[in-house]
């Protein structure tokens, strides 16, 4: 587009930040370079890394430059980008993501069936992610004041429609970040027992912060051995029903609470595969246990897919079995 290259001195600023922070001290010629941006553009700050984004305008055009990674592609698209070209609009665009989860997507699509065919403004575009459902309401009008009162009757509709499914009304709430404010606001404490999962259901719920506050231990108890060592299943169960079993994650969510005390016990114990499966106990079969007080709750499931695949959908409906035992409890104790 004809423009020469300038150095930005505030991007060479956050270049010399991002690195006095980071175990990676030295700063290569490579690192230089990206505080190198086209003369007159806008420089849009990365606060994830050291690549800014850049705008450049014109003949009435614009072009948009943004780094490559996930972490730093979208929170910079949806601070800075969506807004700039909100601007552009003779309308203003805007949307609300709404978030379910424990119902499929040919579920959700034949719920809102009527809806997506009647649609003018707003729309609704549905998104399948990993053991959840996201729906898009997009509204347009000529200011954003105007475009949120057309998303507010769609949004009501839908959580009439979908209820407790609706774990969050916003793009940035993640499901173990719901559950954790839920469970700071039940005054309750949780502790995980994982088999197949390895720790990734823990991993995901020490991903929010603040997580300690009801968070007390998370067990990966991989081996028969560890099963019994550390969550004292029996010996017996595992002889007789397998590590894969009902009886297994029963027993491995209800001595995980007694063991560390907590209100709450979730147990994953499955095979992931690719090998191991037999007739009676495929690659797939997963097992979910969620202890709560005094009950006890078990969901059998048949995944389909890789090994990382199903590791991650035991993960997601463990996370959403414990959210749906909270909310249950607390609908029975009204």
């Amino acid at each position: 587009m004809g423009f020469p290259l300038v150095e930005d001195a505030h991007s060479k600023e956050r270049i010399e930040e991002y690195f006095k922070n980071s175990p990676f001290k030295i700063i290569t010629d490579n690192n230089w370079k990206q505080a190198l941006v086209p003369e007159g553009c806008i420089v849009i700050d990365n606060h994830n890394g050291t690549a800014p984004g850049i705008i450049m305008e014109k003949d009435g055009k614009s072009m948009i430059l943004l780094p490559g990674p996930p972490n730093e592609l979208i929170p910079m698209f949806h601070q800075d980008i969506f807004p700039y070209l909100n601007r552009l609009q003779p309308e203003t665009i805007y949307s609300v993501m709404v978030k379910l989860c424990g119902v499929g997507e040919s579920l959700v699509e034949t719920e809102i069936l009527d809806l997506i065919e009647a649609q003018e403004n707003p729309t609704i575009a549905t998104y399948a992610k990993t053991g959840e459902v996201h729906l898009r309401v997009t509204a347009r009008a000529s200011d954003e004041k105007e475009a949120r009162k057309l998303v507010k009757p769609m949004l009501k509709e839908l959580k009439k429609r979908f209820g407790s499914h609706i774990y969050a009304t916003n793009e940035a709430t993640t499901l173990e970040e719901s559950i954790v404010a839920l469970l700071k606001e039940k005054n309750l404490t949780l502790t995980t027992a994982e088999s197949c999962t390895g720790g990734m259901l823990s991993a995901r719920l020490t991903n929010v912060s603040g997580v300690s506050e009801v968070f007390k231990q998370g067990f990966v108890t991989y081996s028969n051995r560890a099963k019994r060592k550390l969550l004292d299943v029996k010996k017996n169960t595992l002889k007789t029903y397998g590590a894969v079993s009902e009886k297994t994650a029963k027993e491995m969510a209800k001595n995980g609470a007694f063991i560390t005390g907590s209100d709450i016990c979730v147990s994953i114990t499955g095979l992931a595969g690719p090998d191991g499966g037999t007739e009676t106990t495929p690659v797939g079969l997963v097992y979910i246990a969620c202890a709560y007080q005094n009950e006890l709750r078990i969901r059998e499931f048949h995944f389909k897919g890789n090994r990382q695949k199903i590791r991650e959908l035991s993960t997601v409906n463990a996370l959403t079995l414990l959210r749906s035992c909270i909310l249950e409890k607390e609908t029975a104790g009204k």
